[in-house]
């Protein structure tokens, strides 16, 4: 083989190495002979109440001025919860997974769901302090739900999403997005629990993602995003990138090489 086709060989070599696929940056994508997915109902469980978890609550009546007692922030108005107002006006559950509120006291709630906390409020309340005419009526809220996602994303840090259910696409959606030297192949999600933590891992190019126990996140879930081995390399995430670096790595080596030849 000639030099001026070894040489167009290791050019295109290179190229085709150092370039990020665009397979490997579709999401969800379907096997040809793939049947339509469906959600794995398992795979969507109602979150259970851990320790440092922070529970927005609040009590309703005909007659607002009975319940007034029970609020921490002293009023039924639900609107304008900030995150830092519910860390200062929220019930945080202790380390005993309890919470304290007026009058009733503690209360646990450690390894229950929002809506048995709920049923469990206001079964207590209409039983041992109001009248079946005062409509007791219970919110219970989790603070926001919060996750934080680092590595290859636009975005990282700590952050905060007002519903009830969130998936890891939306998650990575709020955080701007994997960039593209992140590997959507293999999205680490670390999971914890009162006995420990466990890591899962996901593939989210593949339309079975969807069927994953980490596709639909936890409250204080925690997502990396590692980087390719492009990345790692430096060569250039496209072919534009990639061949602007060869050709400065042999300007550069032709540049030394003339200086040493004289």
């Amino acid at each position: 083989m000639d030099k001026p086709r070894l040489y167009l060989f290791v050019l295109l070599s290179i190229l085709t190495v150092s370039c990020v696929p665009t397979k490997d940056l579709i999401y969800l994508q379907n096997d040809k002979d793939a049947s339509a997915v469906s959600v794995t109902p398992s795979n969507n469980k109602p979150y259970r109440l851990q320790t440092n978890d922070i529970l927005n609550i609040n009590i309703k009546a005909i007659d607002p001025k009975l319940v007034d007692i029970f609020n921490s922030n002293g009023s039924q108005n639900t609107a304008g919860i900030t995150e830092q107002s519910s860390y200062y006006n929220g019930y945080t559950v202790d380390d005993h997974g309890n919470i304290r509120l007026p009058i009733i006291g503690e209360l646990n709630v450690l390894g229950f769901t929002v809506e048995e906390i709920r049923v469990k409020l206001e079964t207590l309340l209409s039983d041992k302090y109001f009248k079946p005419e005062a409509g007791i009526f219970v919110i219970v809220k989790l603070a926001g739900f919060r996750y934080t996602i680092n590595g290859e994303v636009v975005s990282t840090g700590t952050k905060t999403l007002y519903q009830d259910k969130v998936n890891i696409m939306e998650a990575i959606a709020n955080a701007g997005d994997i960039s593209i030297t992140g590997d959507r192949k293999d999205v680490k999600v670390i999971r914890r629990y009162p006995q420990g933590s466990e890591t899962f891992s996901i593939d989210l190019t593949k339309s079975n993602a969807v069927n994953s126990p980490c596709f639909y996140l936890q409250p204080n879930d925690y997502i990396y995003v590692k980087p390719l081995r492009q990345k790692t390399w430096g060569t250039g995430k496209t072919g534009i990138e990639s061949l602007s670096t060869l050709v400065t790595l042999l300007s550069l080596a032709t540049t030394t090489y003339l200086l040493l030849k004289n």
